[in-house]
């Protein structure tokens, strides 16, 4: 089996997971990095045991026969040209969340991707963690009936301390608290209802905590969706909390409710109201992305690309949580309730 070569664009923090996770898969090899600092190869060596050839421009990259994905791991508003460039140059692409900060962006790279008929691979690695597999499997089998109701929070405090915390405070580059973050939770909330969002109510809002005062956007918002199928859905997005890392799940059926590690359903018999009975399950508990399910998205988007299929996360998925989160910061800004149809294709 011939191998599949990467190479990684922008060397921070995700590309450490992104490389670590890439030469995990058998018959993938990380090559090639590009950024604009001089790395030296003792760094390499040091954090990946080995070496790379380092790129300072991005089109001669692209021009390397020997590179056949490239995965995006730049900071928010790079990733559209960057992008579209590399799948002009033929290469399947591994695009990090947020994919655009606006509906035009999204556009584009579905443009892109489309013509050039390439693989496309965005990172919403969250549906891959072990409970959300686990939820899923229970929503299928029946578990709590029909959900009528369903809420996925995000509570994660970016500040000072946080690596991405000095570019990301920027308007220009974060985009909102729901684009640079809780896009995770839009998307495991629209990935668990299976159905699609019609309409959507936000509100947003700013901590007083003097570490949060930087950003120049709210940095909480909470949404209310409206489904096709009838459900409601609730998304919140809090990058400015003072607390541990919390990625909440609470799912409310007809036969019971599933919230986080714990359940209930009436469809045992047995099942006491009294207490919930819990799963064994990892839950989503850290933002540090080498705790998230990489591999497991990288290796059927390798399968995919081996056997000229889509991959099971579509770009399609994911270009519709986004398309959900931008209809929420608008209803946000405008103070009244969006409809996604307000976004054409």
């Amino acid at each position: 089996m011939k191998p599949l070569r990467f190479g990684i664009v922008g060397y921070g923090w995700v590309a450490g997971a992104h490389i670590k996770s890439f030469e995990a898969i058998e018959g993938c090899e990380v090559t090639a990095i590009c950024s604009r600092r001089k790395i030296p190869d003792q760094q390499f060596l040091k954090a990946h045991g080995k070496t790379f050839k380092l790129y300072n421009d991005y089109g001669a990259m692209l021009a390397a026969p020997d590179i056949e994905v490239v995965s995006i791991c730049t900071p928010h508003p790079f990733h559209v040209e960057q992008v579209e460039k590399a799948c002009a140059a033929g290469k399947h692409v591994v695009i990090e969340k947020p994919i655009a900060l606006d509906w035009e962006g999204c556009k584009r790279i579905r443009r892109a991707v489309s013509k050039a008929g390439v693989k496309a691979q965005v990172c919403f690695e969250v549906r891959l963690i072990s409970s959300f597999i686990a939820y899923k499997r229970m929503l299928a089998e029946g578990l709590i009936g029909p959900v009528h109701y369903a809420e996925v929070d995000y509570y994660h405090g970016i500040g000072p301390w946080y690596g991405q915390y000095q570019w990301n405070i920027k308007k220009e580059f974060g985009g909102s608290s729901l684009l640079t973050a809780g896009c995770h939770a839009m998307d495991g909330l629209i990935w668990l209802l299976d159905d699609e969002p019609v309409e959507v109510m936000s509100y947003a809002t700013k901590s007083a905590a003097p570490a949060f005062q930087a950003y120049e956007y709210p940095t909480t918002s909470s949404t209310l969706l409206k489904f096709k199928g009838g459900a409601l859905g609730k998304v919140a997005s809090v990058i400015d909390c003072v607390q541990p890392y919390l990625f909440n799940v609470h799912l409310v059926g007809a036969n019971g409710s599933i919230w986080n590690d714990k359940f209930h359903s009436d469809k045992f018999g047995a099942l006491l109201k009294t207490g919930w009975s819990t799963l064994n399950v990892q839950l989503v508990d850290s933002g540090d992305v080498e705790h998230h399910p990489y591999i497991p998205l990288f290796a059927d988007f390798v399968a995919a690309i081996r056997e000229n299929r889509e991959p099971e996360l579509s770009l399609e998925s994911a270009i519709l949580s986004h398309k959900a989160c931008l209809a929420a910061d608008l209803a946000a800004e405008r103070g009244s309730p969006v409809r996604l149809s307000e976004f054409s294709d």
